[in-house]
């Protein structure tokens, strides 16, 4: 079957034109590969984690060290998926993401470019579900942990940030009813 940009396209569901480096809260949901509850069980609207989800856990509280750019809000492993806060901060460095960008400008390719904008969502999301997926193969030798993508929220508000805020550190509690349980499909 030849190729047709009409058909074989996938579609972003990201907001067009909009900044993912830039600072603010954002509100991201990854999910395990074909929802495979990999993470651990919720007991007595608990969480708890196994080898795989204190891998999955470690790996999120060092994002800041990898990104000294971020801090990290609220956040859950849960068997299928994690939610958590993304906060990005101003570059820290003193220069701004515009400025520092601009290094090498005279080498530009006329190509526009391509993968995810260093410092974005996408690179810090990015950097967390190959670090999570190196160690569980490296230790556990098992692969296919993450669905492709995963799915973000621009935090826009006070009011927007307690709410998923409570989301977040309820989500364990409601997890009988959460459309991520496979007993919910």
């Amino acid at each position: 079957m030849r190729f047709d940009p009409q058909k074989h396209h996938r579609r972003s569901i990201r907001l067009k034109e909009f900044d993912y480096a830039q600072p603010g809260g954002y509100f991201v949901t990854i999910v395990t590969y074909q929802r495979d509850l990999l993470f651990g069980e919720i007991v007595n609207e608990e969480m708890v984690l196994n080898e795989f989800g204190k891998i999955a856990d470690e790996c999120w509280r060092v994002i800041p060290e990898h990104f000294p750019i971020v801090e990290l809000g609220a956040y859950v492993i849960m068997p299928n998926h994690v939610h958590g806060i993304i906060v990005i901060n101003d570059n820290k460095n003193g220069t701004t993401m515009k400025s520092s960008s601009s290094v090498g400008a005279r080498h530009a390719s006329p190509l526009p470019p391509r993968g995810v904008k260093p410092k974005s969502i996408g690179a810090i999301v990015g950097s967390f579900k190959s670090a999570v997926t190196r160690r569980i193969g490296r230790e556990h030798n098992t692969r296919g942990i993450w669905q492709r993508n995963y799915y973000e929220h621009v935090i826009r508000n006070h009011e927007d940030w307690d709410r998923i805020h409570r989301y977040i550190e309820s989500n364990p509690s409601l997890w009988t009813e959460d459309e991520e349980n496979p007993i919910n499909s």
